[in-house]
């Protein structure tokens, strides 16, 4: 083992400085080097990081990324909430019924007849685009769910898709419960006319 002189802190000291220039050589040499990458780039060459969007796996394959999943689970909620308020498509589908129902009936028609032309058709009619919406959003979140049984084995499907996922079955399967009592008027039905 060797003590420490001033001699061999001397000598340490001069290593350390020669470690210093060399270093810094290298770091010289380093940015003239992605320079003259640059130069060669410009000709229309892609680099390693251009080639590729996805993250490769061990064998060159590409390894899905799960954005597609969680667009679907995000879709799938946004349409179990418009499912819930009925939309914009429903409330202008609605308003087109209650006004073909005004120009079918007659003025000499009894109340009961008006009532179920004018508001009771505009009623279905938005039940029934609800109805849809939330039919879409219910196939959309389990289609999400379902998705890795068929994907990559052994990749696991991130949490929080998971969850928006079932958020979207959720809401889904609450407006087609809705927009059936609707449909059916057990729930909020046209008042009786006698």
């Amino acid at each position: 083992m060797a003590t420490k002189t001033a001699e061999g802190a001397e000598a340490g000291t001069e290593a350390h400085k020669d470690d210093e220039t060399v270093a810094a050589g290298t770091t010289e040499e380093e940015t003239e080097a992605p320079a003259a990458a640059e130069e060669t780039d410009e000709g229309g060459a892609r680099t390693p990081s251009e080639e590729g969007d996805e993250p490769e796996g061990a064998a060159g394959e590409r390894v899905p990324s799960g954005v597609g999943q969680g667009a679907g689970a995000v879709v799938s909620a946004a349409l179990g909430l418009v499912s819930l308020n009925g939309g914009w498509i429903g409330t202008v589908a609605g308003a087109r019924e209650q006004l073909v129902g005004q120009l079918r009936t007659s003025t000499g028609a009894s109340v009961a007849t008006q009532l179920k032309e004018v508001y009771g058709d505009a009623w279905h009619t938005t039940a029934l685009w609800a109805g849809l919406f939330a039919l879409a959003a219910l196939v959309t979140g389990v289609v999400v769910l379902v998705r890795p049984a068929f994907g990559v084995p052994g990749r696991p499907q991130a949490p929080w898709i998971r969850s928006v996922a079932w958020a979207g079955v959720s809401l889904g399967v609450i407006g087609l419960l809705l927009a059936v009592l609707k449909y059916s008027d057990a729930l909020l039905g046209l008042p009786s006319a006698g």
